[in-house]
């Protein structure tokens, strides 16, 4: 039987990836997390695993071969607070930790598919794989570069040659700004469209940040992707072992933060039998609120970004993702199905 690691399980995108293979049949999965945060047990109670292992527990264990062969380690887990000012905190969770992981997936023949992020972007203004394009704007855009740095050092002739057999499979995925189920407990981390759903059902409205950036009122835009296309595109390089290297994983489209509200208000009228409307009459209506953009987050927030597809593309993956309109509706209508 096909053994996997999954860290993170409990949080987000760990645990769509959990439910992605169990649709697969694959249930013999090792689930890695901290659970400090009790209610983000929800995110496992209705997959199917074969053990939970305290983070900090395993690490040490898996290196000395204690669960035995494992395929491959989806490693999503990582302190992924873009406001978090602890840098010590930070690099331990996501770098060192990460390099530990790297050698002992190498040393044990384990293929290692990892979550990097395009915070590593930055300011930059271009979103493709190249160093010139790196221009973090944190700690967690650093701490998530310096790994993709170091992974293109070690492994450079894996990169450069994938079917040379000397190395297991490394695959790195920046992702953009994903959204989808099973992110209630990310608090304020968690995605527009998350926080207008629950903000239209409480207050009839949503929010949007105003002017900023040379961007009008919710004109700032974002490459937003479904957490069933990340899965996807995650499950394509499990399939394609011989694939390496590090991609952007988002939708390849900017889209204006409007977007999101247009959607996530005409599928909420719509299910309660409403007619919907344009963004002009949303706008009139008073169903969006823009406000101020904040000053903590001046000089650190990135108004426009959009993943460049190229690298995957070239590899063979030609995964189509969902566009705003038909992931954030898919996305309402499972929140509204919970409430």
């Amino acid at each position: 039987m096909t053994r996997l690691v999954v860290t993170g399980a409990a949080g987000f995108i760990g645990s769509n990836i959990i439910e992605g293979l169990n649709k697969r049949g694959l249930d013999d999965v090792i689930a890695v997390d901290d659970l400090r945060q009790g209610d983000k047990f929800r995110n496992l109670a209705d997959l199917k695993i074969a053990d939970y292992v305290d983070q900090n527990d395993f690490y040490s264990r898996f290196a000395d071969g204690y669960y035995g062969q494992v395929d491959a380690v989806f490693h999503e887990g990582a302190c992924s607070d873009t406001m978090e000012q602890d840098g010590r905190y930070m690099m331990a969770n996501n770098y060192t930790l990460s390099c530990d992981l790297f050698q002992a997936c190498q040393t044990r023949g384990s293929r290692l598919l990892y979550a990097s992020s395009a915070a590593t972007y930055g300011g930059s203004d271009t979103f493709r794989e190249e160093p010139a394009f790196e221009l973090p704007l944190n700690v967690y855009g650093y701490s998530k570069l310096l790994f993709d740095q170091r992974m293109r050092r070690e492994c450079i002739e894996l990169f450069e040659h994938p079917s040379s057999g000397r190395m297991s499979q490394v695959a790195g995925f920046r992702y953009f700004n994903v959204y989808g189920p099973r992110e209630q407990h990310k608090g304020r981390m968690a995605s527009v469209a998350f926080h207008q759903f629950n903000q239209f059902k409480a207050e009839g409205k949503v929010k949007l940040f105003g002017e900023y950036g040379g961007y009008g009122a919710g004109q700032q835009m974002r490459d937003f992707v479904f957490i069933d296309d990340v899965v996807a595109v995650n499950l394509w390089f499990y399939d394609n072992p011989g694939r390496s290297g590090i991609f952007n994983l988002g939708s390849g489209r900017a889209q204006p933060f409007n977007d999101v509200a247009v959607a996530v208000v005409n599928t909420l009228r719509e299910l309660q039998g409403e007619a919907q409307l344009t963004q002009q009459e949303i706008v009139s209506r008073g169903l969006i609120d823009y406000v101020p953009f904040p000053d903590a987050l001046r000089g650190k927030y990135q108004c426009y970004t959009q993943a460049d597809l190229g690298a995957l593309r070239s590899i063979g993956c030609q995964h189509q993702f969902a566009d705003v309109a038909t992931g954030v509706e898919r996305y309402v209508r499972a929140l509204a199905r919970l409430s």
